[in-house]
């Protein structure tokens, strides 16, 4: 865990940030450093990670509150990340102290920081043990018409795999595994800080308490590498812009789960008002004054023959039961919004015809 950098500064807001400011931070940065935007930044795919880690803890009120305790002893990298509260010494690891807000943190409990990371973050803990399975949560953009109807969306994302070379030990092959000689095989490494000592993973295992004679060339030693994952992502009907879809057991190594939020892109003809959608058709000038019949098309591609009344006004609504979106057993409905449309230039002949429509029922010009 050495040089974990704080989770506020990942997302850049102020600890006291609410959840609404951490999440359209997180919106922001996640659209910057996609993978699928940045396809030859190896940098961005390790910043799009380390954004949904700390979105992860931040979004979460138990996790944030678990993780801003561990700030208070000078858990995590860079500046603004919290101090270690002088009044926890060796005492205080017996039990809890003192009177303020801290003293709800028994670091009695704390089994090591490795250990809580494991069970906060789902990650590596102490002595080498398999973390809880990772969530990874990424974003994907969606036509409008698949989130109304429903439907299957490809994505690719970079994910860390068991290495296929070493089957995750890190070993070249035929090179030995013996006891980490930093750890003496614990997995973590303890310094101390005001009397406080911490465990972080040991940098030299990467938590594993092992290393091997000789590192595997495919991983280098790590026991996972990147890849690029392909997963059809089944898009339910009716679906709302920022919903998250969990996908069991399509995480990291095939064991987390992945979080997929949904952003919905607009439609050029249909916009949404709850299960109801609103279309925009233009019609001219006569037809708004003496009426017609129009052919619109449904969200479905079915077409509809619409009557357009005498007199219909710019922006008057007409509603067509049941072709809106259906969801959980409900349909909406589909409005047409008429739009009526002039030309832009008129002849001599046109205009004198218009005048003398003008005079005919007094209107002004």
């Amino acid at each position: 865990m050495a040089g974990q950098r704080d989770y506020y500064q990942v997302l850049g807001v102020a600890e006291t940030a609410t959840t609404d400011e951490i999440k359209k931070a997180f919106r922001r940065l996640a659209k910057q450093y996609h993978p699928d935007r940045n396809p030859n930044n190896p940098q961005a795919a390790d910043r799009f990670k380390e954004i949904n880690e700390a979105h992860d803890v931040l979004s979460d009120a138990e996790k944030r509150k678990k993780y801003d305790q561990l700030r208070k002893y000078g858990a995590f990298a860079g500046p603004g990340s919290g101090g270690v509260n002088p009044n926890y010494g060796r005492g205080a690891r017996r039990g809890r102290t003192g009177t303020d807000e801290s003293s709800d943190f028994d670091i009695s409990d704390l089994g090591g920081l490795g250990d809580i990371f494991s069970s906060i973050f789902g990650r590596r803990g102490a002595g080498g043990r398999e973390a809880e399975a990772e969530e990874v949560e990424t974003s994907v953009t969606i036509p409008f018409r698949v989130a109304a109807l429903g439907g299957s969306v490809p994505i690719t994302l970079a994910m860390p795999e068991v290495c296929p070379t070493c089957g995750g030990n890190g070993a070249a092959k035929g090179a030995t595994v013996n006891q980490c000689p930093e750890c003496k095989g614990r997995g973590t490494v303890s310094f101390g800080q005001g009397g406080f000592a911490v465990n972080r993973p040991c940098p030299v295992c990467r938590g594993k308490g092992t290393v091997p004679s000789q590192r595997c060339p495919t991983c280098q030693g790590a026991g996972e590498v990147r890849v690029e994952k392909r997963v059809n992502v089944e898009i339910p009907a009716g679906v709302e812009d920022g919903a998250r879809l969990r996908l069991k057991n399509q995480g990291p190594k095939g064991r987390g789960d992945l979080i997929v939020q949904i952003q919905i892109a607009a439609d050029r003809f249909f916009r949404r008002e709850g299960l109801d959608l609103v279309g925009v058709v233009p019609i001219n000038l006569a037809q708004a004054l003496l009426g017609s019949r129009i052919k619109v098309k449904t969200l479905d591609d079915k077409r509809v023959v619409l009557r357009i009344p005498p007199g219909t006004q710019h922006g008057q609504k007409f509603r067509i039961p049941g072709h809106g979106i259906e969801k959980n057993g409900r349909h909406g409905d589909m409005y047409v919004e008429a739009h009526v449309t002039l030309p832009e230039k008129l002849s001599a002949e046109e205009q004198e015809a218009v005048k003398s429509f003008a005079e005919k029922t007094g209107m002004k010009y």
